[in-house]
Formats: structure tokens, sequence, C-alpha cells
């Protein structure tokens, strides 16, 4: 299985806990792997036959629209729910990390869906 790899895509979210934190939206990075077999999109160099990344960070970066979370945990399952759903990989893995402790570089959740 092939993986198309969308690395530490920029959004501005409502996300945490308190309703304070929530009430302006937050830088946050997303990451998305799209497991697809795109040996016929490589071949044909069809984009119609793979997934159109593009496509997929459109979709992400439109998400939180109107939306707010208090757990990134949430937050990154609703957005493999929608990955798999709009763009059906075989598999999806969402990683969506946060910067809210000054300590650290940051705090980061991970999810792996199949479809």
């Amino acid at each position: 299985m092939d993986i198309i790899r969308i690395v530490d895509l920029e959004v501005s979210y409502h996300v945490g806990v308190p309703d304070s934190e929530r009430a302006n939206a937050q830088r946050l990075l997303v990451s998305v792997d799209l497991w697809h077999d795109f040996d016929a999109a490589a071949t044909g160099d069809d984009l119609s036959r793979t997934i159109d990344y593009y496509a997929v960070s459109r979709r992400i970066l439109a998400f939180g629209e109107g939306r707010s979370w208090k757990l990134i945990e949430k937050l990154a399952g609703d957005l493999a729910s929608m990955v798999l759903s709009d763009f059906r990989p075989q598999k999806v893995r969402v990683e969506v990390k946060k910067f809210i402790l000054p300590e650290a570089r940051h705090v980061s959740v991970e999810v792996l869906r199949p479809r």
C-alpha cells in the first residue's frame, strides 16, 4: 500500500477544555497519512485514480469553520472520519499538534483508522 502524506498543515480551530480557551481560534498543525494504492494513477499519470491531496488540504482547512472541540483527541477522530468518508483511503492516520504548554514544543494526539 502506498502513502500520501500531508505534514504540518497549519489550521486555526477553536479547541480547548475551558470556554476561555475555545473562545478564540488557535494555531494547530495537522498531519495526515492516506494509505491508497496509486499504482494505476502513476502508470496513467491520472489524478482521478489517486487521492487529490490538494482537495484534502482544502477540506481540512475549512473543517473548523463554525465548530469547536474540547479535546484534540475528538478533533483528530473527527478529522479521520471525514477523510475516510470523503476521500476513501484504505487507512488514515491523523496527528494534531497543539501549542499549549510553554515548557514543551507541542502536545500531539495521533489516531489511526481503517476504512
